[in-house]
């Protein structure tokens, strides 16, 4: 019982954080017009869209660094390396994130950073993890128990961690293309992995990486208020990139890497549906979709917007549940 009371204190505080945030801050984004720009080879649906305020991302990302202040000052939870780990990465995507923004509403285009340099500060990021993670007894071995797998990496684990912050973070970002869609999956993602991080007893700090992921998740919730079809405001980079790159850290945390396919399927599918599409483009001059990532092409086709959020969705919380099992319980 203390468990559930604790995850829906948790979730509660980021929500109640999250709604206050984003009461104050969307005015503030508005009168210094910090607005979207829209790519107009995304559709005519779409235009309408510029100039939403973007940056939203610090409606829950604001919120649930203030929620665990406030829970380490009531003695709720503590400070350990895992929890030092997971707020660096956090705050360090979201900075990233900020960068990228701020340059595209500076030059009113989506280019922002480089590739090179996005490249380049991530793989920073990863050392530090890696080098937090080595210093306090973390083991280098890639660990798939249903498999019978414990394969020692050594230094290369240090690859493997920049390949699933990338990976993940540029996913939850080519997600985030309609009203509320990356956001409601990432709830549901950090639901998910609130419940497995509760069965990771042998981690230290496991506690607090479960708070974390139900806090962020109320947190989430609270920014669907403001983010659901209409958007009143978009994450932006800065949201998109911290959120895939702290459930990454979260999955690598707890030894559950491959849980992280399967809880951030749809992520994994619209990533692939882009990539197919540059192939197929590229190399064969034909499209596989009629545009990319998925969520676009299923809009083409004639769903509305509101209904394809509403099926992914729930295609991602059949995903999470299905991880969920594998994870606790098998």
């Amino acid at each position: 019982m203390l468990i559930l009371a604790k995850t829906a204190m948790a979730i509660l505080l980021g929500f109640i954080l999250s709604i206050i945030t984003g009461l104050i801050l969307i005015p503030i984004l508005r009168k210094f017009h910090i607005g979207q720009y829209v790519s107009h080879y995304i559709g005519e649906r779409h235009l309408k869209k510029e100039g939403t305020p973007t940056m939203g991302g610090l409606i829950f990302i604001i919120p649930t660094l203030i929620a665990l202040l406030l829970l380490y000052i009531n003695g709720s939870i503590k400070i350990t390396h895992s929890l030092i780990i997971l707020i660096f990465v956090f705050i360090s995507y979201a900075g990233l994130g900020f960068i990228d923004d701020y340059l595209k509403i500076k030059y009113h285009n989506n280019k922002g950073l480089t590739i090179v340099t996005k490249l380049l500060v991530q793989m920073i990021i990863a050392l530090i993890f890696f080098y937090i993670f080595m210093s306090n007894g973390g083991k280098s071995d890639l660990v798939i128990t249903s498999l019978g797998i414990n394969l020692p990496m050594g230094w290369t684990f240090g690859l493997l961690i920049l390949f699933l912050l990338v990976g993940s973070s540029n996913a939850v970002n080519i997600t985030d293309g309609l009203d509320g869609l990356a956001g409601g999956l990432s709830a549901i993602a950090f639901i998910a992995f609130g419940i497995i991080s509760w069965n990771t007893g042998w981690l230290v700090g496991y506690q607090e990486i479960a708070i974390f992921c139900f806090v962020i998740a109320g947190a989430l919730l609270g920014f669907l208020v403001f983010n659901s079809h209409p958007a009143k405001v978009f994450m932006g980079d800065l949201g998109s990139l911290s959120l895939g790159a702290t459930l990454a850290t979260i999955a690598i945390l707890t030894r559950h890497e491959l849980s992280l396919a399967l809880i951030g399927g749809i992520f994994v599918i619209e990533t692939l549906s882009s990539l197919i599409q540059i192939i197929a483009i590229r190399k064969f001059n034909k499209k596989v979709f009629k545009r990319a990532p998925l969520h676009h092409h299923f809009e083409v086709v004639g769903l509305n917007e509101q209904d394809i959020v509403r099926y992914f969705w729930v295609a991602g919380l059949i995903l999470a549940m299905a991880a969920i099992t594998y994870g606790v319980w098998l």
